[in-house]
């Protein structure tokens, strides 16, 4: 019989296969794993109801979020939290990240991080969650909330700033937001992603009537429209525009500047209520290149305009008048000043609260400053009169002072009165009319010398002494001839000149 002996060991060591060890090693990792696994993050906390921001508030005054995790030994030494945000829709199918903690900078709860929202950002239900990198957690979703970028938050026109507009019975007008709209106007047409709520006015509440960056009005009444930015309060809106059904007929032209209008201060511009097409007109002729339902008027004269309503037309007319004050001066554009002698310059203006300025040989006058002025020196002289209230406006006059009168025919003399007898014989003696000064060259008076018969020999208003020009030939009878002589200031002086040998 054999025996078989039992050792005994001091420890009880189990023996198994190489395939049982790694289930064990399996088995523990997986107890390790469901360790990781019990982290949880909570719902996000948000510092908000609703997101309305423009540029600067989106990136000077941020959005927050804070969440909870636990445990906080299970996250990873590397791990990131992310902040999602969803669609409009409040999918996150396609989520867009709002903002990344560093790896490994948050390591206690809460978290808190802050953001700015994407400039494409327009919607009521969006949501946002949180999730981890290390290990991959995803918190639930946030309640819905509505967000919108106010991508432009500052007024802007329609219709070109005009007031009111018009169409034909039956017909339709067009309102626009305009573009890239006048001035400093910021359109909002320049941001592509915006969309629009028109409105008409009524009571108790304004209508809706449109959404699209134009719209088609055939119903009189106020429109305006608004950016849409859902139920955020915005400064993104239009002017109001007043349409009306037109009459043939019924429209009118209106001065910027009022009528006269002041052209010291620039053009004034003309305009008529709002149509399709428009041709503007100045004294009966047509203006080219005047189609707007405005033009900027520089002068005086009759504007008018032919307005088509699509479907009907109007014409429509102002007398435009500018407004002027008048002016007069004592003294002719040339005349003459003796040595020692003081010539006595007067003006007269209906300008409101006048100003003036004297010139001497383009050199202002110091202490000239009066309505009157006594010349002493020869020389070109020039006033300026200006109206500095109500309209400005000037009133200009030149005028010369000369040392002595015209050149005279060899034969001639300063006279004093005007000769009525003249013998153009070629002797060099009293050969040529001649008179005195002041009704010469640049006194702007006026001469006409007529025949016995009533013909008409001479007419000037730069007489200098030298008719008869060309002498006379004739035989027994001495002609005689008659003169007129019409000064500036509308004195007449009327007599006989006979001619003799």
């Amino acid at each position: 019989m054999r025996l078989i002996m039992k050792k005994n060991y001091p420890f009880n060591f189990t023996l198994f296969s190489t395939d049982r060890f790694f289930y064990y090693l399996f088995f523990f990792s997986f107890l390790a794993n469901q360790t990781y696994a019990q982290v949880t993050i909570g719902s996000p906390n948000l510092n908000f109801t609703q997101i309305c921001a423009d540029t600067a508030y989106n990136t000077t005054v941020p959005f927050k979020v804070s969440f909870t995790f636990s445990p906080v030994s299970a996250l990873n030494p590397g791990n990131q939290f992310i902040v999602e945000i969803s669609d409009a829709t409040g999918s996150f199918s396609t989520p867009t990240i709002l903002v990344s903690s560093s790896a490994g900078a948050i390591t206690s709860s809460p978290g808190n991080l802050n953001f700015a929202i994407p400039n494409t950002t327009a919607g009521e239900k969006y949501k946002i969650r949180v999730r981890s990198t290390s290990p991959a957690i995803t918190s639930p979703e946030s309640s819905s909330f509505l967000a919108y970028f106010l991508a432009q938050n500052s007024p802007f026109s329609i219709n070109n700033f005009n007031a009111s507009a018009t169409y034909c019975a039956g017909g339709k007008y067009v309102l626009k937001i305009d573009n890239p709209g006048t001035g400093n106007n910021d359109s909002p047409m320049k941001y592509p992603s915006l969309t629009y709520k028109w409105y008409r006015d009524a009571k108790p509440l304004p209508l809706l009537v449109g959404t699209s960056p134009s719209l088609e009005v055939n119903q009189p009444g106020i429109y305006y429209v608004d950016t849409n930015y859902g139920s955020c309060v915005s400064s993104s809106y239009s002017n109001r525009v007043k349409v009306s059904e037109g009459v043939a007929g019924t429209t009118v032209i209106k001065s910027s500047k009022g009528n006269p209008f002041c052209l010291g201060e620039g053009f004034t511009t003309l305009s008529v209520d709002a149509g399709n097409k428009f041709q503007w007109y100045l004294n009966g002729n047509l203006i080219k290149d005047a189609t707007a339902q405005t033009y900027d008027a520089t002068i005086a004269g009759l504007y008018s305009c032919k307005v088509d309503f699509g479907g009907c037309t109007t014409d429509t007319s102002i007398d435009l008048k500018e407004f002027k004050f008048t002016s007069t001066i004592n003294v002719a554009r040339v005349s003459y000043l003796d040595k020692g002698q003081t010539q006595k310059i007067v003006t007269s203006t209906t300008a409101i609260s006048p100003t003036y300025q004297w010139f001497l040989n383009d050199n202002l006058i110091i202490g000239a400053s009066f309505a009157t002025f006594n010349a002493i020196t020869a020389g070109d002289y020039k006033v300026i009169i200006t109206q500095n209230s109500s309209c400005y406006y000037t009133n200009e006059f030149t005028f010369a002072l000369n040392e002595s009168g015209p050149v005279l025919p060899p034969n001639s003399t300063d006279v004093v009165n005007i000769p009525n007898i003249i013998s153009p014989n070629g002797d060099g003696i009293n050969d040529f009319w001649i008179i005195p000064n002041n009704y010469l060259s640049g006194t702007d008076t006026e001469i006409t010398v007529l025949s016995s018969s009533g013909k008409q020999v001479l007419k000037t208003n730069d007489y200098q002494n030298n008719w008869p020009e060309n002498g006379f030939d004739f035989k027994n009878i001495n002609p005689v001839f008659y003169y007129i002589i019409k000064t500036q200031d509308n004195k007449v002086k009327k007599g006989s000149i006979t001619i003799i040998k």
